[in-house]
């Protein structure tokens, strides 16, 4: 019984081996089929971006600060102390109004004395005007003296050579002859004495003209005194020099203004606040392609939903650098009728540098997608689909040119200037533009990649203007691409942020 008992069981463990070995490998397949189908693997997904249709601008941005087109610091020329103040912040003034008084009795005390010394000097040129009349009046005098004392002495030059003849003759006796030549001599002694009292009177003549002249030239100086006395006085009262809106006051009444060392600035007046100036800072790399008449937009943070519309009115010359970076101020001329935008405040500027109309649209971010394939199977897609490379004109590149578009190396490539004329659009693309090329690439229905060259135009930095290649508005480029155990994109997100579409 116990022998057949064990047989029994050496032929059941045989049967649940055969089993074993009947069902193991069907289990095997099933379960390696599983892992196959369910298991992990590398699947590739791709995010594309829509090539689109429309215009495209390229702007240069700076920030800046508005200003009016004018600023007119107000100061004062005199010291003293400010008795009286006639404006305040914002208020409008016509030039020539009263904005300030100093205080104008000094210099009032300081006119009447100019006034008092300049009437003494008047007083003093009549009285030596005078005194040359009178100088005069003996100068005739004496000159008629000098006439009597020549003609005595001609009478006593007859008188003593006739009695040296008489006497000779001995007519008359010597006596009468010496009586005649005393006469004589005295004649002529008192003949050179009249002269000298001519010459002198003439010389005092010429004295009093002289201190006349001298008096004359004191009473200008005295005059002009009273004419910077009456024009220190007339700058204790500050007047407007301009139309215009004061945007700032440093002095209240009662303060002393001392004006010995320069000017203090007391008033800060805007001239037509109705028209202004952005002051925006340009990096020099972007200076180059603003001109003047350009239109520009801004915004300010006090209306952040609001544009504001201006002119570039001018580029100015005198460079500024901070930090190493060199900008210029570049000036944007706008209208501010309502008076919304004050100065001071920051501006953020947009200028436009280049424009296309109506052209096709290339998403950034597919010029920047790079498959993650080897470089031989990348250089192989190349050579399938005729992608210029290095220079080397293809077939391709030949109808590109042939057609009017502009083959290229590689992107950042430039191959001259020209007009550009996006096609697939149907419309122009009015600007002229230094021609790029890049390569974008478009998925296959079989899920493959096709890799296309496309001649490239102004970008605003998410859209870039096709001008040639095989590319038309509704087509998907990829921007990026993931696997489940790596990712490699260059822009996974669409052009403004979101995720683009997956294949």
């Amino acid at each position: 019984m116990g022998r057949l008992t064990g047989k029994l069981k050496e032929l059941w463990l045989r049967s649940m081996k055969h089993r074993a070995m009947l069902v193991a490998p069907p289990v095997a397949l099933i379960l390696w089929l599983g892992y196959v189908s369910v298991g992990p693997r590398s699947t590739v997904q791709y995010f594309t971006a829509k090539v689109e249709h429309g215009d495209i601008s390229q702007v240069v941005q700076a920030t800046g600060t508005i200003n009016p087109v004018n600023i007119v610091p107000v100061g004062s020329v005199v010291s003293g102390n400010v008795v009286a103040i006639n404006v305040d912040f914002n208020s409008k003034v016509k030039k020539g109004d009263i904005l300030a008084q100093i205080d104008p009795v000094p210099f009032q005390n300081q006119l009447v004395q100019a006034k008092a010394d300049y009437q003494n000097s008047l007083a003093n040129v009549k009285s030596l005007n005078a005194q040359i009349e009178t100088a005069r009046a003996n100068v005739q005098t004496m000159k008629a003296n000098v006439a009597k004392a020549q003609a005595t002495l001609e009478n006593a030059t007859v008188t003593l050579s006739r009695t040296k003849m008489l006497a000779e003759e001995g007519v008359v006796a010597a006596q009468q002859k010496d009586d005649a030549q005393a006469s004589y001599d005295e004649a002529l002694a008192s003949l050179h004495a009249t002269q000298a009292q001519e010459k002198q009177s003439e010389a005092q003549l010429n004295t009093t003209i002289a201190q006349r002249d001298q008096a004359v030239a004191q009473s200008a100086m005295k005059k002009s005194q009273v004419q910077s006395a009456e024009l220190q006085l007339s700058y204790c009262t500050i007047r407007a020099p301009i139309d215009g809106t004061v945007i700032n006051r440093t002095v209240n009444v009662g303060q002393p203004v001392a004006a010995s060392l320069q000017a203090p600035n007391l008033f800060s007046i805007g001239q037509d606040l109705a028209h202004m100036l952005v002051y925006s800072n340009t990096d020099e790399s972007d200076i180059g392609r603003i001109k003047a008449g350009t239109e520009a937009t801004f915004r300010v943070d006090a209306f952040p939903r609001e544009t504001f519309h201006g002119v570039v009115s001018q580029v100015r010359m005198n460079a500024m650098t901070i930090q190493n970076v060199v900008t210029y101020n570049t000036m944007i001329a706008f209208d501010n009728v309502d008076l919304k935008l004050f100065p001071g405040m920051t501006a953020y500027v947009s200028i436009p540098v280049a424009e296309a109309k109506n052209v096709v649209k290339i998403p950034n971010g597919a010029l920047r997608f790079k498959p993650d394939l080897p470089d031989s199977q990348i250089q192989a897609l190349y050579a399938k689909y005729d992608i210029q490379q290095n220079g080397r004109a293809t077939a391709a590149g030949r109808v590109a040119a042939a057609s009017g578009g502009t083959p290229g190396a590689s992107r950042g490539t430039p191959t001259g200037p020209r007009t550009g004329q996006g096609n697939g659009g149907g419309g122009d693309a009015v600007v002229t533009v230094k021609a790029d090329t890049g390569i974008v690439w478009k998925v296959l229905p079989d899920k493959t990649l096709e890799p296309i060259q496309v001649g490239l135009g102004v970008t605003d930095f998410t859209f870039t203007a096709l001008t040639s290649g095989k590319l038309s508005p509704g087509d998907q480029l990829v921007i990026g691409q993931s696997t489940a155990t790596t990712t490699a994109q260059a822009g996974a997100r669409g052009p403004m942020g979101g995720i683009g579409r997956r294949f």
